[in-house]
């Protein structure tokens, strides 16, 4: 139910991305926001989208299938080896997706950020600034872990089909 209910919320909001764009094709949805990035216009379904990414990926507080603290790492204390790591390196891989997915939809993908007003900027390649955009987001994603208590499931539930459901279709 907690993957569902984020998925939905997450679903919406690139939707709404996708109507302020016109456009499904990502490098337009990135060439749409020359002038003004959609984080500005769109920031209540920005903020949305990326707490529904924290639940998304089972981080902390939303990482209730897992609950490390209580189990020693979840279902994971069942691996060992290559299988355990591999279960983290897709963990941290869907983190670096979610992040990617966020810099591309609302954060100007490549573009840099104020590119009219400060010409030497314009010289550093776009691939820098994806980069770095989509390392604050993983470093987001990190002090989230840190600083965040843990949701109760009923808590967890409410948000997701209460509040952010919809409000994500009511700014659809």
């Amino acid at each position: 139910a907690q993957m569902i209910s984020y998925e939905l919320t997450i679903g919406f909001s690139i939707l709404s991305v996708i109507v302020c764009a016109k456009s499904l094709n990502l490098i337009s949805i990135v060439l749409a926001q020359k002038t003004v990035w959609y984080c500005f216009p769109l920031f209540p379904v920005f903020l949305i989208f990326f707490i529904a990414c924290l639940a998304e990926t089972n981080r902390h507080p939303f990482d209730l299938p897992e609950a490390e603290a209580e189990l020693v790492s979840g279902y994971n204390v069942e691996y060992s080896a290559m299988g355990f790591a591999l279960f983290f390196l897709g963990e941290y891989a869907n983190m670096l997706l979610m992040s990617s997915l966020t810099t591309i939809l609302f954060l100007g993908g490549w573009l840099a950020p104020f590119p009219f007003s400060i010409k030497f900027i314009n010289f550093l390649p776009g691939s820098f600034w994806f980069s770095i955009k989509v390392c604050f987001f993983v470093v987001l994603f990190v002090v989230a872990r840190a600083i965040l208590p843990r949701y109760r499931y009923d808590q967890l539930m409410r948000l997701g089909w209460k509040i952010f459901l919809p409000f994500t279709l009511s700014w659809f």
